[in-house]
């Protein structure tokens, strides 16, 4: 229940942000951790001149409401017009159908978006004005709130955030790199269930821990495979080792039943 009304429930935590924070003109809370306010930027343009970066006064009420119905009414229509879409097929329909038309309209709104968006990063790298095209078009523009300014965030904390940082991309960097049936041999003299025989073994997929439906033989080691396991396995690793003997696979086989005597 609470994915089918994802968009509804995201708009809602936008409007909380927007209601008591820019509205009372007061920063988001990321944005009161970096010490900075909006500021209406045409009233500065028509004053002239200003001595520092700190004058200016704070949005407008025509602008408060427009940035409101931007960020939270904009893209909780547009999230929701990109699922209805998707849902119905629209891409799926005959080419000169109303909904294929529209569909077609949607993907070109969408790639003109992400080059003006573009575009505005590339200004802002220039200029330091303006993130996104909200704040161009409403000429809304973050500005240093006080001139100083004391650290919300000790040292301690920011180096044990980098630390785990650069864990996580390590582990991302590693894992898909490692062979799981090579860790699995590595750790299995000091799993605590060694109650299975070979036997069990024998009869059942190293993978999926089944009985194969089309047994397969691994080569040269001669253990038993699903088809579908041992397939996708070694062509997704090229290099695919045996999970039961880490003996690398060179070959499969169909595995034939003997006839019982």
């Amino acid at each position: 229940m609470l994915f089918q009304y994802e968009a509804e429930l995201d708009a809602f935590l936008e409007f909380l942000i927007w209601r008591f924070s820019i509205w009372v003109d007061k920063p988001t809370p990321g944005i009161a951790l970096m010490n900075l306010r909006y500021r209406n930027e045409r009233a500065l343009e028509a004053r002239g001149k200003v001595r520092t970066g700190l004058e200016g006064p704070g949005l407008t009420v025509a602008q408060k409401l427009w940035y409101c119905v931007a960020t939270v009414g904009g893209q909780y229509i547009w999230a929701r017009l990109q699922s209805f879409s998707a849902f119905r097929r629209w891409g799926d329909s005959e080419q000169r159908s109303v909904a294929r038309g529209a569909w077609i309209l949607i993907q070109r709104i969408e790639g003109l978006y992400k080059a003006a968006s573009f575009g505005n990063l590339l200004l802002f790298l220039y200029t330091g004005r303006y993130r996104n095209l909200i704040e161009r078009a409403l000429k809304a523009r973050l500005v240093y709130g006080s001139p100083n300014m004391n650290r919300a965030v000790s040292f301690e904390y920011m180096n044990r955030q980098l630390v785990w940082n650069e864990f996580s991309e390590m582990l991302l960097l590693l894992l898909p790199l490692l062979n799981s049936s090579s860790m699995k041999n590595l750790l299995r003299p000091f799993s605590k269930d060694k109650s299975s025989s070979s036997k069990e073994d024998d009869f059942t997929c190293p993978i999926c821990q089944a009985s194969p439906t089309v047994p397969f033989l691994a080569l040269p080691c001669q253990h038993r495979y699903c088809y579908y396991c041992l397939r996708t396995r070694c062509a997704a690793v090229p290099a695919f080792r045996c999970s039961r003997c880490n003996e690398p696979i060179v070959a499969m086989q169909r595995h034939v039943n003997e006839p019982k005597q």
